[in-house]
């Protein structure tokens, strides 16, 4: 009788860490899926503001060049300082990128991590 029911309690041991486990990969399954589920939609809001707000960017620019030549009497020279501006905020960018990337990287792993 005695070594029926440890044998009885072992089974359903072994039973409730099969379920255990089933459920615990199940979470971690569920929660890898809305981690993804999270960076796909950010991804593609931010693509599609990206998307629009180049748009916007473009005709404005073409916009102040066409404003700056007419104050200079020539619309090249309009052209020309909206692209050394550019070619100023590229310039920022490029020596920059370890400061971008390094405050990218610490806000992202806060994000992901505390979630």
């Amino acid at each position: 009788m005695a070594f029926e029911n440890l044998n009885n309690s072992i089974s359903d041991l072994k039973d409730s860490i099969r379920a255990l486990k089933h459920s615990t990969s199940e979470y971690y399954k569920l929660n890898l899926y809305k981690k993804i589920i999270r960076g796909a939609i950010l991804l593609v809001n931010t693509l599609l503001i990206g998307f629009v707000c180049l748009f916007a960017l473009l005709f404005l620019s073409i916009a102040i060049a066409l404003s700056l030549g007419k104050v200079f009497n020539d619309v090249s020279v309009g052209f020309y300082i909206v692209s050394a501006f550019y070619i100023l905020i590229f310039g920022f960018i490029f020596f920059g990128k370890k400061y971008i990337q390094k405050i990218i990287l610490i806000k992202s792993s806060k994000k992901f991590f505390n979630d």
